[in-house]
């Protein structure tokens, strides 16, 4: 648990109020997801009642069905979560957590990636499914982390829709990881602003039945190990980054079009 100590710094806070509201559908046939929000630190929460439930009706009035819907209705094999888990460094800057994963599983070994995995029976919803899997891969403990927003999904070639969820770790120092050598190698952070640069980016132009995209990767070093960050992680962290900054990255992004297939 945090110290008595740890000041929460206004600018963190401020960043989580206005996560709080951004404007993603949500679901009008289960309220797990809501129940979740809710049963957040009321230090941070400052919505009132009325403006939660305005927005519910604004937010349904203009999508309509929620793509972060109850997993029951799911097909849970194709269908997974991942966790932007959100921090400040000792400067002030924003720090997103990432793991490198094993060299011995079946699909993307290697491969930087952030905490997640597939839906399983018994997860609530997208939320659970993103701090259970971190929870599992990196030992990071799901009490230290508030939710603050579910992102729009995103879907790979495969199928598989990959929803991100946010959450703010307010005291770093709380976080002891502990590393499931199964599915995880290493674990390490990157500057969140640097998905927005055009600074150690490099790009590859490709095409998917008819459609020409663009998949970037960022070269990051740290504690003398270097990683590349690209792909479908790249574009879920440029997608956070931009909102969380509230600008468009230094680049154009060209997404591919299957990214969005799930979006109804």
């Amino acid at each position: 648990m945090a110290s008595n100590n740890f000041h929460r710094s206004d600018s963190l806070i401020k960043l989580t109020e206005r996560l709080r509201l951004y404007n993603q559908p949500l679901d009008s046939s289960s309220n797990n997801t809501n129940t979740h929000f809710q049963n957040q630190s009321p230090r941070i929460q400052e919505c009132t009642a009325n403006e939660v439930v305005s927005k519910e009706q604004e937010l349904k009035s203009e999508f309509g069905t929620d793509p972060i819907a109850n997993n029951s209705r799911r097909v849970k094999s194709n269908r997974a979560a991942v966790l932007v888990c959100l921090f400040e460094d000792q400067k002030g800057h924003l720090r997103v957590i990432l793991t490198k994963r094993a060299s011995t599983l079946s699909t993307h070994s290697g491969e930087v990636a952030l905490p997640g995995g597939k839906v399983e029976e018994g997860d609530a919803n997208d939320i659970e499914t993103a701090l259970r899997e971190a929870e599992e891969e990196i030992g990071l403990d799901r009490s230290l982390v508030d939710v603050v927003a579910v992102l729009e999904s995103f879907t790979n070639k495969k199928g598989i829709t990959v929803v991100p969820v946010v959450g703010i770790l307010w005291d770093r120092n709380t976080f002891k990881p502990v590393i499931n050598t199964a599915e995880v190698a290493a674990i390490f952070d990157a500057p969140l602003e640097m998905f927005l640069k055009d600074e150690n980016r490099r790009e590859q132009e490709l095409e998917y039945m008819g459609d020409e995209y663009v998949l970037h990767f960022f070269d990051h070093e740290t504690e003398n190990e270097k990683y590349i960050i690209w792909a479908l992680t790249a574009g879920i962290l440029i997608k956070a980054a931009s909102i969380v900054y509230q600008r468009p990255p230094d680049f154009q992004e060209r997404r591919p079009k299957f990214w969005n297939r799930s979006r109804q």
